[in-house]
Protein backbone atom coordinates (compact mmCIF):
# COMPACT_ATOMS: atom_id res chain seq x y z
CA UNK A 1 0.00 0.00 0.00
CA UNK A 2 1.01 3.65 -0.28
CA UNK A 3 2.75 3.83 3.11
CA UNK A 4 5.22 1.08 2.22
CA UNK A 5 5.15 0.76 -1.56
CA UNK A 6 3.89 2.95 -4.41
CA UNK A 7 3.00 6.62 -3.98
CA UNK A 8 -0.47 6.28 -5.50
CA UNK A 9 -1.54 3.13 -3.66
CA UNK A 10 -1.26 0.79 -6.65
CA UNK A 11 -0.03 -2.70 -5.85
CA UNK A 12 2.38 -3.80 -8.55
CA UNK A 13 4.43 -6.30 -6.56
CA UNK A 14 2.75 -9.51 -7.81
CA UNK A 15 4.29 -9.12 -11.27
CA UNK A 16 6.93 -11.72 -12.10
CA UNK A 17 9.55 -9.03 -12.70
CA UNK A 18 9.02 -7.39 -9.30
CA UNK A 19 8.98 -10.72 -7.49
CA UNK A 20 12.32 -11.57 -9.10
CA UNK A 21 13.76 -8.22 -8.03
CA UNK A 22 12.59 -8.85 -4.47
CA UNK A 23 14.24 -12.26 -4.42
CA UNK A 24 17.45 -10.61 -5.62
CA UNK A 25 17.26 -8.29 -2.61
CA UNK A 26 16.67 -11.22 -0.23
CA UNK A 27 19.69 -12.97 -1.73
CA UNK A 28 21.83 -9.84 -1.28
CA UNK A 29 20.76 -9.35 2.34
CA UNK A 30 21.13 -13.02 3.29
CA UNK A 31 24.55 -13.28 1.69
CA UNK A 32 25.77 -10.08 3.32
CA UNK A 33 24.48 -10.65 6.86
CA UNK A 34 24.18 -14.43 7.27
CA UNK A 35 27.33 -14.72 9.36
CA UNK A 36 26.74 -11.61 11.43
CA UNK A 37 26.06 -12.67 15.04
CA UNK A 38 23.50 -9.85 15.38
CA UNK A 39 21.24 -11.27 12.67
CA UNK A 40 18.11 -12.80 14.18
CA UNK A 41 16.17 -13.31 10.97
CA UNK A 42 14.94 -11.92 7.67
CA UNK A 43 11.32 -11.05 6.93
CA UNK A 44 10.58 -11.69 3.26
CA UNK A 45 7.78 -9.14 2.70
CA UNK A 46 5.81 -6.52 4.62
CA UNK A 47 2.01 -6.59 4.61
CA UNK A 48 1.07 -8.29 1.35
CA UNK A 49 -2.50 -7.26 0.51
CA UNK A 50 -5.10 -10.01 0.64
CA UNK A 51 -7.06 -8.17 -2.04
CA UNK A 52 -4.15 -7.76 -4.46
CA UNK A 53 -1.73 -10.62 -3.76
CA UNK A 54 -3.20 -14.09 -4.41
CA UNK A 55 -2.12 -16.85 -2.04
CA UNK A 56 -0.93 -18.98 -4.96
CA UNK A 57 1.45 -16.14 -5.88
CA UNK A 58 2.64 -15.43 -2.35
CA UNK A 59 3.35 -19.01 -1.27
CA UNK A 60 5.86 -19.84 -4.06
CA UNK A 61 7.63 -16.54 -3.33
CA UNK A 62 7.83 -17.35 0.38
CA UNK A 63 9.14 -20.86 -0.34
CA UNK A 64 11.82 -19.55 -2.69
CA UNK A 65 12.79 -16.81 -0.23
CA UNK A 66 13.11 -19.42 2.51
CA UNK A 67 15.45 -21.52 0.37
CA UNK A 68 17.58 -18.47 -0.43
CA UNK A 69 18.05 -17.61 3.25
CA UNK A 70 18.78 -21.26 4.06
CA UNK A 71 21.47 -21.37 1.38
CA UNK A 72 23.46 -18.93 3.54
CA UNK A 73 22.27 -19.68 7.08
CA UNK A 74 20.86 -22.69 8.91
CA UNK A 75 19.95 -20.64 11.98
CA UNK A 76 18.47 -17.31 10.85
CA UNK A 77 14.72 -17.15 11.29
CA UNK A 78 12.72 -16.72 8.09
CA UNK A 79 9.66 -14.58 8.80
CA UNK A 80 6.48 -14.60 6.71
CA UNK A 81 4.01 -11.74 7.11
CA UNK A 82 0.33 -12.60 7.03
CA UNK A 83 -1.78 -11.18 4.20
CA UNK A 84 -3.37 -7.94 5.36
CA UNK A 85 -7.13 -7.78 4.98
CA UNK A 86 -9.71 -10.54 5.05
CA UNK A 87 -7.30 -13.49 5.21
CA UNK A 88 -6.85 -16.14 7.88
CA UNK A 89 -3.16 -16.48 8.90
CA UNK A 90 -3.75 -20.22 9.25
CA UNK A 91 -3.43 -20.33 5.45
CA UNK A 92 0.33 -19.87 5.89
CA UNK A 93 0.52 -22.76 8.36
CA UNK A 94 -1.10 -25.00 5.78
CA UNK A 95 1.31 -23.98 3.01
CA UNK A 96 4.50 -25.88 4.00
CA UNK A 97 6.74 -22.81 3.72
CA UNK A 98 9.82 -24.34 5.31
CA UNK A 99 10.76 -26.90 7.98
CA UNK A 100 13.06 -25.02 10.39
CA UNK A 101 13.21 -21.69 12.23
CA UNK A 102 10.15 -20.12 10.61
CA UNK A 103 7.88 -17.41 11.98
CA UNK A 104 4.52 -15.95 10.94
CA UNK A 105 4.19 -12.21 11.56
CA UNK A 106 0.71 -10.98 12.56
CA UNK A 107 -0.27 -7.30 12.60
CA UNK A 108 -3.06 -6.64 15.08
CA UNK A 109 -4.86 -3.28 15.10
CA UNK A 110 -8.30 -2.32 16.37
CA UNK A 111 -8.27 0.20 13.54
CA UNK A 112 -8.44 0.41 9.72
CA UNK A 113 -11.63 -1.63 9.58
CA UNK A 114 -15.24 -0.38 9.74
CA UNK A 115 -15.95 -3.12 12.30
CA UNK A 116 -14.01 -1.26 14.98
CA UNK A 117 -15.52 2.17 14.34
CA UNK A 118 -18.63 1.53 16.43
CA UNK A 119 -17.02 -0.40 19.29
CA UNK A 120 -16.80 1.24 22.70
CA UNK A 121 -13.88 0.76 25.11
CA UNK A 122 -15.30 -2.37 26.75
CA UNK A 123 -16.12 -3.99 23.41
CA UNK A 124 -12.61 -3.30 22.10
CA UNK A 125 -11.10 -4.93 25.16
CA UNK A 126 -13.44 -7.92 24.88
CA UNK A 127 -12.47 -8.33 21.23
CA UNK A 128 -8.84 -8.84 22.26
CA UNK A 129 -9.77 -11.60 24.70
CA UNK A 130 -12.62 -13.20 22.74
CA UNK A 131 -11.20 -13.09 19.20
CA UNK A 132 -7.46 -12.51 19.24
CA UNK A 133 -6.59 -14.78 22.16
CA UNK A 134 -8.14 -17.94 20.63
CA UNK A 135 -6.35 -17.23 17.35
CA UNK A 136 -2.96 -16.80 19.04
CA UNK A 137 -3.51 -19.99 21.03
CA UNK A 138 -4.57 -21.94 17.93
CA UNK A 139 -1.53 -20.78 15.97
CA UNK A 140 0.78 -21.49 18.91
CA UNK A 141 -0.40 -25.07 18.93
CA UNK A 142 -0.35 -25.50 15.15
CA UNK A 143 2.40 -27.64 13.66
CA UNK A 144 4.49 -25.01 11.92
CA UNK A 145 6.01 -21.56 12.33
CA UNK A 146 6.30 -19.65 15.59
CA UNK A 147 3.89 -16.77 16.21
CA UNK A 148 5.11 -13.15 16.20
CA UNK A 149 2.80 -10.19 16.86
CA UNK A 150 5.03 -7.90 14.82
CA UNK A 151 2.80 -4.82 15.01
CA UNK A 152 0.25 -3.58 17.53
CA UNK A 153 -0.51 -0.24 19.13
CA UNK A 154 -2.32 1.13 22.17
CA UNK A 155 -4.77 3.13 20.04
CA UNK A 156 -8.35 2.69 18.87
CA UNK A 157 -11.34 4.58 17.47
CA UNK A 158 -12.78 5.34 20.91
CA UNK A 159 -13.10 9.10 21.41
CA UNK A 160 -12.44 10.75 24.78
CA UNK A 161 -11.21 7.50 26.32
CA UNK A 162 -9.84 7.85 29.85
CA UNK A 163 -6.34 6.93 30.92
CA UNK A 164 -7.76 3.98 32.84
CA UNK A 165 -9.52 2.71 29.71
CA UNK A 166 -6.28 2.95 27.74
CA UNK A 167 -4.50 1.07 30.52
CA UNK A 168 -7.07 -1.73 30.39
CA UNK A 169 -6.86 -1.89 26.59
CA UNK A 170 -3.07 -2.05 26.74
CA UNK A 171 -3.18 -4.70 29.46
CA UNK A 172 -5.50 -6.86 27.37
CA UNK A 173 -3.11 -6.70 24.44
CA UNK A 174 -0.04 -7.41 26.58
CA UNK A 175 -1.83 -10.36 28.22
CA UNK A 176 -2.79 -11.90 24.88
CA UNK A 177 0.18 -10.98 22.69
CA UNK A 178 2.54 -12.01 25.46
CA UNK A 179 1.43 -15.59 24.81
CA UNK A 180 2.78 -15.52 21.24
CA UNK A 181 5.56 -18.08 20.88
CA UNK A 182 7.95 -15.62 19.19
CA UNK A 183 6.88 -12.57 21.21
CA UNK A 184 5.67 -9.15 20.08
CA UNK A 185 6.87 -5.78 18.81
CA UNK A 186 5.07 -2.47 19.37
CA UNK A 187 4.59 0.02 16.52
CA UNK A 188 6.62 2.11 17.19
CA UNK A 189 9.23 3.17 19.79
CA UNK A 190 8.82 6.87 18.98
CA UNK A 191 6.17 8.64 16.93
CA UNK A 192 4.56 12.08 16.66
CA UNK A 193 1.17 10.49 17.43
CA UNK A 194 1.37 9.93 21.15
CA UNK A 195 -0.57 6.68 21.49
CA UNK A 196 1.52 5.15 18.72
CA UNK A 197 4.63 6.13 20.68
CA UNK A 198 5.73 3.32 23.00
CA UNK A 199 7.99 5.58 25.09
CA UNK A 200 5.20 8.15 25.58
CA UNK A 201 2.75 5.43 26.62
CA UNK A 202 5.20 4.05 29.18
CA UNK A 203 6.33 7.37 30.61
CA UNK A 204 2.78 8.70 30.92
CA UNK A 205 1.44 5.41 32.28
CA UNK A 206 -1.07 4.79 29.52
CA UNK A 207 0.61 1.41 29.05
CA UNK A 208 1.54 -0.52 32.19
CA UNK A 209 3.66 -3.64 31.83
CA UNK A 210 5.55 -4.85 28.79
CA UNK A 211 9.21 -4.11 28.23
CA UNK A 212 10.59 -1.49 30.63
CA UNK A 213 12.34 1.60 29.34
CA UNK A 214 16.03 1.31 30.03
CA UNK A 215 17.42 3.96 32.38
CA UNK A 216 20.72 3.79 34.30
CA UNK A 217 20.37 3.57 38.07
CA UNK A 218 22.76 4.67 40.77
CA UNK A 219 23.85 1.07 41.45
CA UNK A 220 24.55 0.41 37.78
CA UNK A 221 26.60 3.59 37.55
CA UNK A 222 28.55 2.59 40.66
CA UNK A 223 29.19 -0.87 39.20
CA UNK A 224 30.45 0.71 35.99
CA UNK A 225 32.81 2.96 37.93
CA UNK A 226 34.18 0.01 39.89
CA UNK A 227 34.80 -2.00 36.72
CA UNK A 228 36.58 0.97 35.18
CA UNK A 229 38.80 1.51 38.23
CA UNK A 230 39.72 -2.16 38.34
CA UNK A 231 40.63 -2.09 34.64
CA UNK A 232 43.10 0.78 35.07
CA UNK A 233 44.58 -0.47 38.35
CA UNK A 234 45.29 -4.03 37.20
Amino acid sequence: MEHSASRDGSVDWPSAANIEKTLDVINFLAQRYANNPCLLGIELLNEPSAGAVPLDTLVPYYRTGYQIVRSYSDKAYVIFCQRIGNADPMELYQSDLGPTNTVVDLHYYNLFNPYFEKLNATENIQFIYNDRKPQVQALNSANGPLVFIGEWVNEWNVTDASQTQYQLFGKAQLDVYGEASFGWSYWTVRCNSVHWDYEWNKRNRYLIGGSPLESPTYMLLMAGCIVYLLSILT
